[in-house]
């Protein structure tokens, strides 16, 4: 599951690039939670809480089967 979670994180990642930003994907638990984190200028954003739910989790959720949340971390 990592893998393919890596492989859609791709997709994401550009959006983040246009505005200074990245992501980096920390791990993917036995309970699908993806922990994610980001960097540049999204990290410490206020929008950061925003970008990792309504976009990196929304499209996990749909493509990857099994991926249940995505947490941000330090």
């Amino acid at each position: 599951m990592k893998e393919r979670v890596a492989e859609v994180i791709e997709k994401v990642r550009p959006a983040l690039q246009r505005d200074g930003g990245d992501v980096e994907l920390v791990d993917v638990n036995d309970k699908g939670v993806v922990l994610v984190r980001l960097q540049g200028a999204c990290k410490g954003c206020p929008g950061a809480t925003m970008t990792i739910k309504a976009l990196i989790e929304n499209l996990l959720v749909k493509e990857v089967p099994g991926v249940t949340q995505v947490l941000g971390i330090d």
